[in-house]
């Protein structure tokens, strides 16, 4: 067993996306986010289980990673959400890709064979266009859009109104299109927020869920509506136990002296630290799941190791393991919490995880 690894269940991917599936509805066609490596679960595997799911499309970032997933024989339909169509022109329709079109010249340089989707900027100010409703149709006007899309910035945040505003923007679009006779075959613009909250009129016919795939929603800031999704985080992280060792009171605990034991203590170095993607900020803050108990992070985490507090595990010793995500027994630590500990945000726990940290799948 490696020094760290992960433990991916595909089962609990498959039902994560049916529990979607069946909140959207039969009107509705879900498209699972698998960018950045399907969020380190695997987007080949988890791409495998999503097609034989009943997955028409899949999303991802850029023109490499649906090429990969080409190249490992996916065939459901790949929309590309965060590229150029320049950025390799011949990609797109060798690789039966569809792009996202940001920028209405880029247009133009499309292979008349190749679809595409239109994504408005609504006020995030971020990928979309913001052009005139006329200038839109002027541009899309005889070609082949397939969809109109749009994104949230603050679809989990109850007391502002960005989200509504961006709804109507995003309406007053499609309206315009409309009357110009223009009708994408695909409205999306719902994210995981927006189903798990159950905010309807943003639903269109086409979903977009990638945090929900993986078993985590947002919490919301402010009063929400029902909460519709019950997901189930689908990896557990594991690291081994390279050494034990009792430290006296007084003792200083690594890198800079940030703890010096106030106590004797019993010691474990784990084989895992920043470098495979154990945030630093954890140092003298986090925690992990030492035989059912919460163990303390001491000290700084370096780069490939990390000191935790195994007083109350003194059954514990070098080749065993402890669990930095995951559960053993009633106790638990999901991306979210350690995200809390580290100053950041889950999806940057699970998206920071090395490609240096091995999967298994169970």
């Amino acid at each position: 067993m490696p020094r760290t690894w992960l433990e991916v269940s595909l089962d609990r991917i498959a039902l994560n996306y049916r529990m979607i599936q069946r909140t959207a509805g039969s009107g509705i066609e879900t498209m699972p986010v698998v960018k950045a490596d399907a969020y380190r679960h695997g987007a080949t595997a988890v791409s495998q289980v999503l097609e034989r799911e009943g997955a028409k499309w899949l999303a991802v970032s850029n023109i490499e990673e649906g090429k990969a997933l080409r190249d490992a024989g996916i065939r459901t339909r790949i929309l590309v959400m965060a590229d150029r169509v320049d950025s390799d022109a011949n990609a797109w329709s060798q690789a039966r890709l569809t792009p996202v079109i940001h920028d209405l010249r880029e247009i133009a340089t499309l292979h008349p064979d190749v679809s595409y989707h239109l994504k408005i900027d609504s006020g995030m100010a971020r990928l979309g266009t913001n052009e005139s409703a006329e200038t839109i149709i002027a541009a899309v006007r005889g070609t082949r859009i397939e969809g109109l899309m749009t994104h949230y910035a603050s679809s989990a945040n109850f007391e502002s109104e960005q989200t509504k505003s961006q709804q109507q923007y995003f309406e007053g679009i499609r309206l315009a299109l409309e009357e110009a006779g223009i009708r994408p075959h695909y409205l999306h613009q719902a994210s995981t927020n927006p189903l798990h909250f159950g905010l309807r009129q943003s639903w269109g016919n086409l979903a977009r869920p990638g945090y929900a795939i993986y078993g985590f929603v947002s919490r919301p800031q402010g009063k929400a509506p029902t909460e519709l999704l019950d997901v189930v985080p689908a990896l557990s992280w594991k690291a081994k136990i390279l050494l034990t060792k009792e430290i006296p009171a007084g003792a200083p605990v690594g890198y800079g002296a940030q703890f010096v034991a106030d106590k004797p203590m019993k010691i474990g170095i784990l084989g895992v630290g920043y470098a495979d993607g154990l945030p630093h900020r954890l140092g003298n803050r986090g925690q992990v799941i030492a035989a059912g108990k919460y163990a303390r992070i001491l000290g700084a985490v370096s780069m490939d190791v990390t000191t935790v507090d195994l007083t109350g595990t003194p059954q514990l010793n070098a080749g065993d393991s402890v669990t930095l995500l995951g559960s053993e027994g009633e106790v638990s630590i999901d991306a979210r919490q350690m995200a809390r500990e580290a100053g950041t945000i889950a999806y940057s726990i699970l998206c920071g995880i090395s490609t240096r940290v091995p999967r298994h799948y169970v």
